[in-house]
């Protein structure tokens, strides 16, 4: 029968399963000339020879093989005479084969003083493996960088290994015996105690919780990885807590370290998209600050040099000379009062060469102020009002930088923080400088294309007609709107060749910029001086195909109409131009069917030319395909569109004019030149 043994409140048992059971250790007694006296059921176990069997038999006949036997009688001889003898020793089974034997012996004497021989013997391969799952527990215990510690029932320490001991900075035996709050108090005792008590009542193990406190090893603060586990025996008795920690201070900091760098790239990867949409000034830098809030601070400003907003060109601050700015954006991440602190968007300011702002576009580097006093923030804003205004809404670090494009200084982005406690710092420097990196090259590429432009567009104007010519017995309107982007190369022009008789020509160069603008300039003053021979329209065009040949890759697309008011008729010729639209004085209007030939600059093609009647009251419209052309809609619809409006058009053409121009093109996304002549009645 098998019971429990208890010593007082120690609770010590002697129940089945524990490391003897593990071992089954064996008893043998020999009697002073070698006879077994005792047989245990372990050794029955161990040697398959039962008590009936082995009892009384000489134990070497019996056990040993003969070869062994002279080495057997010489150890039982040595410990008959007093001397104790542990090792290994092969024994038969008896099966026949031999089992490496455990042994620790021992003389005995009875109470007559005879003398008896007691063996214990285990099953030597079996303590092998004993030996070496303890000596690789201990060895692992005690290597380990991981620290392990043992809790009995009552939270309180057993051991710890050294691993531990080092990050607890006290030595196990000082916290033997005591709990974790008595040793460590600056550690988080009430919730490491109630992960053990939850592990101990429930049996399922806690990972990876985690901690963050200072021990006696250190004077701040890490961070912990605890896992708990309960210990039992193999009947399932509860001996205690086992508790495994890392410290992962390191590994936290770069979890957040790499965290971060993701959410900085995310922040370039996003602008990257929204920063340069457009080639508008305003827009660009208000994509700025968008960018910017409130991922990287709580209020943005861009602020841009006059001269670069004014004039498209950069003059850069010098010595002690002030700065103007123009305001272009301005953001906050939260309603608050500082962003009224900030320069208006779209006023002029000037900076004397002590603010900061000054100081940031002089020296073309970055201002960084991690905390800001009441002296730098009467340096920050531009009054006293805006600085006590600043200063009520928590503005406590700063961050200036230059907008630089291609070496030169166009302004500055700014950067404060206020709800966000933390600092600015160098790493907040490095992103913030590659979003205003990237917006700068966005906004001088808007201040380039905004120069080119202007330039663009006062050629092209300068070359048109300031009002169309007006002759007798027509009525002219002329219309010029350029694109909302890119200034193309679109004509018209007006030509008096004579009595009643009036030439017209509507023309498109293909590109943009001043490039376009230079050869239409070119075409139309070659038009101009051709048609001073009085040339029928398809001879002029061949004239005017020739001069584009040897203008380079020049391409344009021409109609030329020649009105004679004399004759009642209007002769057109096309070098692949949209047909004109003839709208009469009843109401009807259609495309005219000019034989298309081909652009201007291709040469090698003949042009043809139509002749149609003209009467009091027909409308001739020439134009170019910015009026009809729609990128959603076939073009087949701007060109009915056209016609239709035309069949009812407004006594007035200036009106008429307009009207075409809302409908069809109210803000166009390439030139529009529109030539309307109407015969009076």
């Amino acid at each position: 029968m098998h019971g429990d043994v208890t010593t007082g409140g120690d609770e010590v048992t002697a129940a089945p399963g524990g490391l003897l059971d593990l071992l089954k250790v064996a008893a043998v007694v020999l009697d002073g000339v070698g006879h077994i006296a005792l047989w245990s059921p372990e050794i029955e176990q161990l040697l398959g020879y039962s008590a009936h069997e082995a009892l009384g038999q000489r134990a070497d006949l019996l056990l040993v093989s003969p070869e062994n036997r002279p080495r057997g009688r010489e150890l039982f001889g040595q410990v008959r005479s007093g001397a104790r003898w542990a090792g290994v020793f092969p024994l038969r089974h008896r099966d026949g084969t031999e089992r490496a034997v455990e042994f620790r012996t021992m003389r005995l004497l009875d109470s007559e003083g005879q003398p008896h021989l007691l063996g214990l013997a285990t099953d030597a391969t079996t303590v092998r493996g004993v030996e070496r799952d303890l000596a690789l527990s201990h060895s692992l215990v005690n290597q380990t960088p991981v620290g392990i510690a043992v809790f009995d029932n009552d939270l309180r320490w057993v051991g710890v290994n050294p691993a531990l001991e080092r990050m607890n900075g006290v030595p196990e035996s000082a916290v033997i015996g005591h709990r974790v709050g008595e040793m460590l108090p600056d550690l988080d005792v009430q919730a490491i105690e109630d992960r053990m008590r939850h592990v101990l009542e429930t049996g399922k193990p806690l990972l990876d919780q985690q901690t963050i406190g200072r021990t006696a090893a250190d004077a701040e603060d890490r961070a912990y990885s605890e896992s708990y586990h309960r210990i039992e025996d193999t009947n399932g008795r509860v001996l205690g807590l086992a508790m495994a920690v890392l410290d992962v201070t390191e590994r936290q900091q770069a979890a957040a370290e790499v965290a971060q760098a993701r959410r900085r790239l995310a922040v370039i990867a996003d602008a990257g998209v929204r920063i340069g949409t457009t080639l508008d000034l305003q827009q660009t830098a208000r994509e700025l600050t968008d960018v910017t809030v409130p991922r990287v601070a709580d209020l943005a400003a861009v602020d841009v040099l006059e001269s670069v907003v004014a004039h498209g060109t950069i003059t850069p601050v010098t010595g002690d000379a002030p700065a103007e700015f123009r305001a272009l954006a301005v953001a906050a991440g939260y309603p608050t009062d500082a962003i009224h602190a900030a320069d208006p968007v779209g006023e002029l300011a000037t900076y004397g060469s002590s603010r900061i702002i000054t100081q940031c576009v002089r020296n073309a580097r970055p201002v960084l102020v991690e905390r800001v006093d009441g002296q730098i923030m009467r340096r920050i804003a531009r009054d006293a009002r805006a600085a006590q205004t600043l200063h009520e809404a928590g503005v406590h670090s700063y961050l200036a930088l230059p907008l630089m494009a291609r070496g030169k200084v166009l302004g500055t982005l700014s950067l404060y923080r206020t709800v966000n406690e933390r600092p600015f710092d160098e790493q907040d420097r490095v992103l913030a400088s590659e979003l205003a990196a990237r917006a700068a090259i966005c906004i001088d590429n808007a201040r380039l294309y905004g120069r080119e432009r202007t330039t663009a567009l006062t050629l092209q104007r300068s070359l048109l007609p300031s009002a169309p010519v007006q002759r007798e017995g027509l009525d002219i309107a002329a219309r010029y709107r350029p694109a909302l982007s890119e200034v193309g190369g679109d004509w018209y022009d007006v030509l008096a060749l004579g009595p009643a008789r009036t030439g017209f020509v509507v023309g498109d160069v293909m590109g943009k910029g001043v490039q376009a603008a230079a050869i239409m300039g070119q075409l139309s003053t070659a038009a101009r001086a051709l048609a001073r021979l009085d040339l029928p329209p398809a001879e002029l065009l061949r004239h005017l195909d020739d001069i584009a040949g040897s203008l380079g890759d020049a391409i344009a697309t021409c109609v030329y109409a020649v009105c004679d008011l004399g004759r009642g008729t209007c002769a057109l010729s096309s070098a692949g131009h949209l047909p004109p639209v003839l709208a009469t004085a009843d109401g009807s209007a259609r495309l005219v069917d000019v034989p298309g030939g081909v652009p201007l600059g291709v040469g090698g093609v003949d042009f043809a030319t139509v002749e149609l009647e003209f009467a009091p009251g027909s409308l001739l419209a020439l134009y170019t395909d910015g009026l009809v052309e729609n990128r959603s809609e076939p073009i087949d619809t701007g060109l009915a569109t056209l016609t239709r409006l035309l069949q009812t058009p407004d006594p007035c053409l200036e009106k008429t004019s307009d009207a075409l121009l809302n409908a069809l093109r109210p803000e166009p996304d390439d030139d529009v030149a529109l030539l309307l002549v109407r015969a009076r009645a």
